[in-house]
């Protein structure tokens, strides 16, 4: 096992192409859940969960079913089961346990079941041919990725809300310009994890 590619893969996932900031999946929750930082660490923590298991439940079922019964062309059906079993796991142990939280996610934890980001990072895995760790890490990635993507729109959003902008950019068009001025900054990141690790 090499660490500095494990490292790479896991860099790239949080900063270069960061799956909300640089590839524009999972808007949903991020445009919907960040308005207290309490929730968005909570609701991604969820994803976090959920987007680990689900590459350790699905990477197998690629290789070991789909790939090798010739199924392939099921991979989409069968991930997104697979996704929304998950997800009602995630469900059932934050009402038992966490209840505030569930309640507080509300319409949002169902919505991860179509949620793009836990989809996209599965695909990736397999179209990039990672094994089973290389998934693994860039499952974390992506899921690091996500939550530093939550909490820092999240401190954004709780900053605006004091604010004063003139009355045309109060509301939806002040969070869309936020999030588009964050994603660009993520942008300064590209080359240079490669750089930092690669050799």
């Amino acid at each position: 096992m090499d660490v500095k590619h494990m490292i790479v893969i896991m860099m790239s996932a949080v900063f270069v192409n960061n799956y909300v900031l640089s590839q524009f999946l999972g808007m949903c929750p991020f445009l919907g859940v960040s308005k207290e930082i309490k929730n968005a660490a909570g609701m991604s923590g969820a994803v976090m969960f959920v987007m680990l298991i689900a590459t350790a439940a699905t990477w197998p079922i690629q290789h070991y079913i789909l790939h090798e019964k010739g199924l392939d062309y099921l991979q989409t059906v069968v991930f997104i089961l697979v996704i929304a079993a998950l997800v009602q796991l995630t469900k059932i142990i934050l009402k038992r346990y966490i209840p505030p939280l569930h309640d507080a996610l509300g319409v949002f934890l169902p919505l991860m079941v179509s949620n793009c980001v836990i989809f996209g990072v599965t695909i990736t895995n397999i179209n990039n041919d990672y094994t089973f760790f290389e998934a693994v890490v860039n499952a974390l990635g992506a899921g690091g990725g996500f939550f530093l993507a939550m909490i820092l729109f999240s401190g954004i959003r709780e900053h605006t809300q004091n604010a004063d902008p003139p009355p045309s950019f109060k509301g939806i068009p002040l969070t869309l310009i936020s999030a588009a001025i964050l994603s660009l900054s993520f942008f300064a990141f590209g080359g240079v994890v490669e750089n930092l690790f690669g050799h």
